[in-house]
């Protein structure tokens, strides 16, 4: 120990490591092996990572500093990887120092980098950080879609579409009917109906074949109707009567067909041109998107469709407010030189309250264009009770009140206070209905009716009497003036809902009238079918007209 620590071993011990290190270094230095094609290329693509990285961990620190300049053809690698590919995404590649970066006021944070002796550049200074962009706005919601309203009288309660596309969301209904006519009309013919036409047999009321396209807020629909729909519906509007072209003919199978464009304003704005539903009366066109088959007079006698233009405005989700102008009321064309106009305006502030309310104003009487008539049409929809877990799950009701008239200085009526020159004509009526679904809506049962009073009968179904139409007219139902006309009608109806795609319907119905009005036992055609001009009477033949009705209808409703 003393040895260790005396001056001649420090000595000693310093000229030996001496020594050794200069050995050491005499010794001549080993080559080192080559590298191989493959240590080249990840050498290179490491040096690119780590240039990227540095641009990236630079552009951070800058809070948003300009891209670095692009790569020279000298710079790419022969051949990239999968990490490259990846890198190459997010930054151009680039082996060069990346452009200066600016301060949240836009000038250069730094000019040059100083670099020291060794060629290292100094890392510039910390910047100031700038606010991290705004978060994009969240996309609003769809109008009336925070709640689930497929409980409406009215609205379809299936809930997808098992055909959907992106740019087309295909729709196929089949309406198929059988009616029991307790008057057992010889001739098979139901008349003051625009649901119901033939007894005894079984009728495609309508087959229909559309659906909607939607591509880039451009926007289109068309709905077929084959069937009876296609006979029984033209023959209620009397405006092909005036001018050419067989209006009737033309628009025959089509139920809805109209064109638009949706504008990204407030909740959404549609503006569609063509044929659409006017939804006056509450009830829907389509039998399985209602409660009941046979609606009460106030949705069977007004208009199912308008032809003209629609702006669907939506200012929230909860409110829709549709201006109207159109040809006329449920018509192809128009009745006089005056277009139709109208207003719908929706409101659902919750999932258990819908509020509806329709005005209309036109000239729908061909050749008086003097003639004007007013129409108000309001209804309100209210789910008092939901508990699927019960067997009674589910209870619903309905309001309609209608009320309008015509009137104009050289019309011959008024709307009120009228005399025998120029008498009343005017349309008052209501419909009600309860619903109740059971067992998770599998089942569900619907008793409702209603009432007008309707003087002038305006508004009344023409009876197909010996082919009679509303442009014909019939002697032995006449429509002028003066003339009274009371209904009323009352309806049970029992649906089997197996699938949100198909319903089996079983409904009872009672109408009555305070005129002969519905088909007898006699029927309304002529002994060897229509005969003659239908506005002219037979010789020797009368309709059997009686003033009840009692049906059973059975139906099978599919919309896919």
């Amino acid at each position: 120990m003393r040895l260790l620590k005396s001056p001649v071993c420090y000595a000693a011990c310093s000229a030996l490591m001496v020594s050794g290190l200069q050995i050491r270094a005499q010794e001549p230095t080993r080559p080192q092996p080559p590298l191989t094609e493959r240590e080249r290329r990840l050498l290179e693509e490491v040096n690119q990572l780590k240039a990227r990285l540095a641009a990236i961990e630079q552009e951070l620190l800058s809070g948003g500093s300009e891209t670095p300049a692009p790569a020279s053809p000298s710079s790419a690698p022969a051949a990239g990887t999968a990490a490259v590919a990846e890198a190459r995404s997010f930054v151009p590649a680039s082996t060069t120092a990346p452009a200066p970066a600016k301060t949240a006021a836009g000038v250069p944070a730094s000019s040059t980098p100083a670099a020291d002796g060794a060629g290292a550049q100094t890392p510039p200074g910390p910047q100031t950080a700038s606010a991290p962009p705004p978060a994009p706005a969240a996309p609003k919601p769809d109008p009336f879609s925070f709640a689930d309203f497929t409980w409406l009288t009215g609205n379809p309660r299936t809930t997808e579409s098992p055909l959907d596309t992106k740019v087309f969301t295909p729709e196929v209904r089949v309406d198929t009917d059988y009616v029991y006519d307790f008057n057992h009309p010889a001739d098979h013919t139901i008349g003051g109906s625009s649901e119901v036409f033939r007894s005894g047999e079984v009728q495609l009321t309508q087959f229909g074949v559309g659906g909607d396209f939607h591509w880039d807020n451009v926007r289109a629909r068309l709905m077929t109707q084959f069937g009876m729909y296609s006979s029984t519906t033209p023959r209620n509007d009397a405006s092909p009567g005036l001018g050419q072209w067989n209006m009737d003919t033309a628009y025959r199978y089509i139920s809805e067909a109209y064109g638009g464009y949706h504008f990204n304003k407030w909740y959404g704005i549609n503006v569609d041109a063509g044929i659409f539903m006017s939804y006056v009366g509450l009830f829907s066109y389509y039998q399985f998107d209602n409660w009941a088959y046979q609606p009460s007079y106030v949705s069977s006698n007004t208009p199912w469709f308008f032809n003209g233009v629609r702006v669907q405005i939506f200012p929230t989700e909860k409110l829709k407010i549709e201006p109207w102008f159109v040809n006329g009321w449920q018509s192809y064309g128009k009745f006089n030189k005056a277009p139709g106009f109208g207003v719908q305006v929706l409101y659902r502030p919750n999932g258990w309250l819908s509020v509806l309310g329709n005005q209309y104003y036109g000239t729908d009487t061909l050749g008086i264009p003097g003639r004007m008539r007013f129409h108000s049409d309001d209804s309100i929809q209210i789910k008092y009770y939901d508990d699927p877990g019960r067997l009674l799950d589910k209870a619903a009701m309905t309001m309609t009140v209608d009320a309008g008239c015509e009137f104009g200085a050289q019309s011959g009526v008024s709307c009120y206070g009228g005399n025998a020159a120029k008498p009343s004509q005017y349309f008052l009526g209501f419909m009600t209905y309860q619903r109740f679904w059971f067992h998770r809506d599998l089942f569900a049962v619907t008793i409702g009716g209603g009432a007008i009073d309707n003087p002038g009968r305006y508004l009344v179904l023409l009876p197909p009497i010996n082919g009679a139409t509303a442009f014909s007219g019939t002697p032995y139902f006449p429509e002028s003036p003066g003339l009274p006309y009371k209904a009323w009608d009352a309806s049970a109806t029992f649906d089997y809902m197996p699938q949100q795609f198909i319903t089996w319907r079983f409904e009872y119905n009672h109408r009555a009238s305070n005129v002969p009005y519905f088909s007898g036992n006699g029927g309304i055609t002529p002994p060897g079918g229509n005969t003659g001009d239908p506005a002219l009477l037979i010789p020797g033949w009368y309709p059997d007209l009686r003033k009840r009705e009692n049906r059973i209808t059975i139906a099978v409703l599919v919309k896919l």
